[in-house]
């Protein structure tokens, strides 16, 4: 029954239908060239105290409406905000101060805004929509495989061997470094490792045996009760693969970047746009990973959709995937009502377009699912569920960050 239901699932996601016909008018990735990011100048700064409580709402956001007040966003303004902070694992920063090259200034932008009241998280719109991946053989397979857990209790995607793409709120409240992140770890799904311990109890009892045979009987009893408490262990975690709840390989991250849009320090408020960041991991992992792509409008997303999986707090460890539509857009953001709880913040919403020249469609990373906001909308406070688009700008960034200069990131 399951498998069927993923089946229509993913032929629905695959081929979408609209007046019985299909449309492949524009539903296909367009490379175009792309701004460049360009790293100008590297200081170090003060190490935080990562004292920071997570800070997953802020206190109000401008809506599209609102924006169309505001002046556009000037060269140095941009630059400003695109400049970024990096922390290492052992607590050192540094601040990276860059230029834009080759960009065309976008009218407005959206900014947050101190005073709004506190409402209810609203993040699960009428009737529950989600999806629990409960069989194995999904969650460890593309694209469910991309997704993965942070220690501080959020979301993410794996968007190269040895990166994560988040949302920098999972790490940072806009002045400081949460609680957490500074021993941060990535969890990604994997296989329960079926006899994999057999050759490691084998060589661990040869090597009691070869260090005397005098403690044999005083090791009988403390052998057998390591058996028994590893039988124990693996049953809990038989049952957890059967529940649906997967096992995690965890790993260190080995530094994190974070936009000066976002990571403010105080000096005014972190903007929503810039709720994004990236990890890069100790070790690299050898699964698949979902490429970043540019975020088309609304009118070139197949049926108006989008689509994200992440580790929802209310399920008990179980990935969830869902997929709505997007009710509006601004240059920046996604506003959207896909249901959603905390926990599934920072997961990378995609798409599956055609890809130019090719019979084959491909997913791709679009936006970062930053959480429940509420934005004025013609004086009135709206709550949606908001998703950060990867625009041009954002693009090169990530891609600068990746790859450590721009050489690589002339196409996007």
């Amino acid at each position: 029954m399951e498998s069927m239901l993923f089946c229509w699932i993913f032929l629905t996601l695959g081929w979408t239908l609209i007046d019985g016909s299909e449309m492949e008018q524009d539903f296909m990735w367009h490379l175009s060239k792309i701004p460049r990011v360009i790293s100008e100048r590297t200081f170090h700064l003060t190490s935080p105290t990562f004292e920071a409580d997570a800070k997953m709402v802020l206190g109000r956001v401008c809506g599209i409406e609102c924006q169309k007040e505001l002046p556009a966003p000037s060269l140095s303004d941009l630059e400003d905000s695109l400049s970024y902070e990096t922390i290492f694992e052992n607590g050192t920063r540094t601040l990276t101060r860059v230029k834009v090259q080759d960009v065309v200034l976008e009218p407005t932008q959206n900014i947050s805004r101190k005073g709004a009241s506190v409402r209810r998280k609203r993040q699960v719109y009428g009737t529950d929509s989600r999806f629990s991946i409960l069989d194995k053989k999904f969650l460890t397979n593309f694209p469910f495989n991309t997704a993965v857990k942070l220690s501080t209790g959020c979301s993410g995607i794996l968007i190269s061997p040895s990166h994560v793409l988040t949302a920098a709120h999972c790490v940072h409240d806009g002045k400081d470094y949460i609680k957490g992140s500074k021993k941060l770890r990535v969890g990604l799904l994997k296989m329960r490792n079926k006899g994999g311990g057999k050759k490691r109890r084998g060589s661990k009892r040869s090597r009691r045996e070869a260090n005397g045979g005098d403690q044999r009987e005083g090791t009988k009893d403390n052998l057998e009760r390591t058996k028994a408490g590893r039988r124990r262990k693996e049953s809990r975690q038989g049952r957890r693969v059967a529940e649906g709840r997967p096992s995690f390989q965890w790993t260190r991250v080995k530094n994190t970047h974070i936009p000066k849009g976002w990571a403010r320090g105080g000096k005014g408020d972190a903007a929503l746009d810039y709720d994004y960041a990236l990890l890069e991991l100790k070790r690299a992992h050898k699964k698949k990973y979902m490429e970043l792509g540019i975020s088309p409008t609304i009118k070139k997303l197949p049926g108006g959709m989008i689509h994200f999986s992440g580790f929802d707090h209310d399920r008990a460890d179980q990935l969830v995937y869902r997929f709505c539509s997007v009710s509006d857009e601004s240059n920046d953001l996604l506003y959207q009502y896909c249901d959603a709880e905390s926990g599934s913040t920072g997961s990378g919403v995609y798409l599956r377009l055609k890809e130019p020249d090719k019979k084959n469609w491909k997913r791709k990373i679009i936006a970062v699912y930053s959480g429940h906001q509420w934005v004025d909308v013609h004086g009135v406070q709206k709550d949606y569920n908001v998703a950060v688009r990867i625009t041009p700008l954002k693009y090169a960034q990530i891609c600068l960050w990746i790859h450590g200069d721009n050489a690589s990131c002339t196409y996007g």
